[in-house]
């Protein structure tokens, strides 16, 4: 995911197991439709988790994230230090991260305009002052609870993952409007870019996948929450779709353009259109794979960046999660091959020296952490790619603990940076 700030767990020694294993009266009539993550596998984790001594360790590193939710938030849009341009305080905000000003601020030139570009070099303004950080927030918050919630049937989880997704996106007052027109704007410059669409995309679906596991029956959640998030996420889908920045990003021929697949289709296939869902999973075969993968794996577009191997991994967060999606479609985008032989697999394969600390990472990476690549590994694996298997006793767990088996759907396990 997403960019979480994650401190290393040392607490689940002590975690009083009784308090995070699930009741015998909770039980779902349904396993949960989620758009990434699989219903169903969800839950048979569940009805083991109170046996197996993984994932009683695994849960116990899941509830140590969610009770330090239970006293943060909720985030709103509206209590940011300056509106977005057009001075909505409703419309969304953030600032490009490789950004930065080139003149001290004075009284006439606030900003210390113009702005130059230092790729890979977060500008640490952009960390205050705008929404990105809270609404990375509200995404990682209401995952960690509901998924919390689902395997331990705790009441206060559900009641938490809820509040915060009313004040974010439903109540009145501190709701966000469904676009992104003021995404990663650049001060003096633009009032918001195409690109800004990755803001979203590479987190939204574990706030989908939240919504579907609440929607399983989580006490607090109710039919008017579910009715009033299906309207937002429809119209945010109309945005993606139809506005001038999602256009352009649905173009794009890097990241940018897979993350915007994933996400249409997620949103798709969560508001129940399953055909556009579908449609997207097929075109991004040719459309995707075969121009952005070489036939050795790799991924030009990412290597050409100062943190080649952060966006090699961060790509294939998107491709993996889109293979998820694919699963509820029918489609099987992990067995797609192209005209040189181009496929995830051999995508992850290219990783594996690295991720496995068997050889160094040979490609410019600014802040390497082998552990980055840690889900989409475990995602060949559960495809079934041999390779993958073999790698994945040797991987590095993530500050925090590994979490696969708990809610197996790839995040971006180091720092989101844009």
């Amino acid at each position: 995911m997403s960019g979480r700030s994650r401190a290393a767990v040392l607490l689940a020694a002590v975690v009083t197991f009784g308090a995070v294993l699930v009741p015998s009266a909770h039980a779902a009539p349904e396993p949960p439709r989620t758009a990434v993550l699989d219903g169903a596998r969800l839950e048979r984790t569940r009805a083991r988790a109170a046996h197996d001594p993984a994932l009683r360790r695994a849960l116990a590193d899941l509830t140590t994230r969610a009770d330090a939710w239970l006293d943060q938030g909720p985030w709103t849009v509206v209590d940011k230090p300056k509106p977005a341009p057009g001075g909505d305080v409703h419309e969304y905000l953030s600032q490009a991260p490789y950004w930065w000003p080139t003149t001290a601020p004075t009284a006439g030139n606030p900003w210390g305009c113009p702005y130059v570009q230092r790729d890979g070099q977060r500008n640490p303004e952009v960390d205050s002052g705008t929404d990105r950080q809270d609404v990375e927030k509200v995404f990682d918050s209401t995952y960690d609870l509901s998924l919390a919630w689902y395997y331990t049937g705790r009441r206060d989880y559900a009641e938490k993952a809820g509040q915060i997704l009313r004040t974010w996106f439903l109540d009145p007052a501190t709701r966000m409007n469904p676009n992104l027109d003021h995404a990663q704007f650049i001060p003096c410059k633009y009032d918001g870019r195409a690109i800004g669409v990755v803001d979203f995309s590479q987190s939204y679906t574990s706030v989908l996948d939240a919504q579907a596991v609440l929607a399983a029956g989580a006490p607090g959640w109710t039919a008017a929450d579910r009715a009033a998030m299906t309207r937002w996420n429809k119209d945010f889908l109309g945005w993606l779709r139809n506005s001038g920045f999602g256009k352009e990003e649905g173009a794009a021929a890097n990241n940018h353009g897979t993350f915007y697949d994933m996400q249409l289709a997620a949103l798709a296939y969560a508001t129940g259109d399953t055909a556009l869902a579908r449609r997207t999973v097929l075109d991004a075969r040719a459309r995707r794979i075969a121009p952005q993968i070489a036939a050795d794996g790799s991924q030009p577009q990412e290597l050409a960046r100062t943190r080649s191997w952060h966006y090699s991994t961060f790509d294939l967060v998107a491709y993996t999660r889109l293979a998820a999606i694919g699963r509820h479609v029918g489609v099987n985008l992990w067995d797609y091959r192209g005209p040189d032989g181009q496929s995830l697999f051999k995508a992850v394969r290219y990783l594996l020296p690295a991720a496995t600390g068997g050889a160094a990472w040979p490609h410019p990476e600014l802040e390497f952490h082998r552990y980055a690549a840690t889900d989409v590994v475990h995602a060949a694996a559960d495809a079934g790619d041999p390779a993958a298997v073999a790698a994945v006793p040797r991987l590095q767990a993530p500050p925090g603990g590994d979490l696969w088996a708990l809610r197996p759907a790839a995040e971006q396990l180091d720092l989101i940076a844009g």
